[in-house]
């Protein structure tokens, strides 16, 4: 299902990382640019997003900045804010106006520290509110939640398809690849 020329039309836009995601994207044909903001200044962020032009998706890796700031509290706020501001920013200057647009967001796994699986909870509560409260804008969105034996291939494969036109049929999803739990 996943071919060469597959993404030909589509521009992802990454934030937070997620750098084997834009890869096996660009590998499909996707043209792939990074927010290149400080995550942590709004106001950069909105004008980065503002300059992107038009993108199919925007992927939000919270997993990085959460194991950046080693896990806990620390790493929930970083992957939580870091994410929302790129949301949102992307969405109010790119998906609204087009009337279309994909937004996937990238979890931690459960090893990568404590509060790993509240930001999972919190990154699938975001996704799925988001799916109803913007369906009226055409964007649709999924959490991709990875366990602990989940490897970069295997999501960024996820994200390729959910970049496809077979993910226009999924919004509001969580996604758990492998095993999740823990205790």
């Amino acid at each position: 299902m996943l071919r060469a020329g597959l993404l030909a039309e589509t521009v992802i836009a990454t934030a937070g990382g997620a750098d084997a995601v834009a890869a096996a994207c660009a590998a499909l044909g996707a043209a792939t640019v990074a927010i290149e903001a400080d995550p942590r200044d709004e106001d950069a962020v909105i004008a980065a997003a503002q300059a992107l032009g038009e993108v199919t998706m925007l992927v939000c890796d919270a997993a990085t900045p959460f194991r950046a700031a080693g896990g806990g509290i620390d790493g929930l706020r970083a992957g939580l804010d870091r994410s929302w501001i790129a949301t949102r920013a992307v969405a109010n200057a790119v998906f609204r106006p087009a009337g279309a647009g994909k937004l996937v967001l990238l979890g931690p796994r459960p090893r990568d520290g404590a509060h790993a699986h509240a930001l999972g909870a919190a990154l699938e509560n975001t996704a799925r509110t988001l799916s109803v409260e913007w369906a009226r804008y055409g964007v649709r969105t999924a959490a991709v939640l990875p366990g602990d034996a989940t490897t970069d291939d295997e999501v960024a494969e996820l994200v390729a398809y959910l970049a496809s036109p077979a993910g226009d049929y999924f919004s509001g999803c969580a996604f758990r690849l492998g095993a999740v739990g823990g205790a």
